[in-house]
């Protein structure tokens, strides 16, 4: 049976960033983002989570270090929520180790974007409205 995403659905509902040392990747999202990850026993592999509230069912994603998680400059970008203003993480990024690639962009009006490597060699991004 095909069925189709309805528009009460998220396109993606969960992401994993991959990581070659997962203390060293959780310590660079804690800074940049002001937060605490919590680390998870997953049979296989390390892994730390983003923080999420389970019951606002909103997309969130973690860290995950295993042979299967390769970090990688190329392939897809994960756009990490960045509001108010992604300026206030883009700005921390150098000094957590890693490197912004591109400032802060105007998209018109859907906001604003910005990319950067993290220090496990991942190309991300950041979007925040304004």
């Amino acid at each position: 049976m095909n069925e189709k995403m309805s528009s009460e659905t998220n396109a993606i509902n969960w992401f994993e960033i991959p990581a070659k040392d997962i203390s060293r990747a959780k310590t660079f999202y804690e800074s940049i983002f002001e937060i605490k990850m919590q680390e998870m026993e997953m049979p296989g592999m390390k892994y730390a989570m983003f923080p999420f509230d389970p019951v606002k069912a909103k997309v969130s994603g973690g860290l995950a270090q295993s042979p299967m998680h390769t970090p990688s400059s190329t392939g897809s970008i994960i756009y990490l929520n960045a509001n108010p203003d992604l300026q206030n993480v883009l700005d921390r990024i150098e000094n957590a180790g890693g490197k912004v690639t591109m400032p802060k962009t105007s998209i018109g009006q859907n906001g604003f974007m910005a990319f950067f490597t993290d220090t496990e060699g991942n190309t991300m991004a950041l979007h925040s409205n304004t």
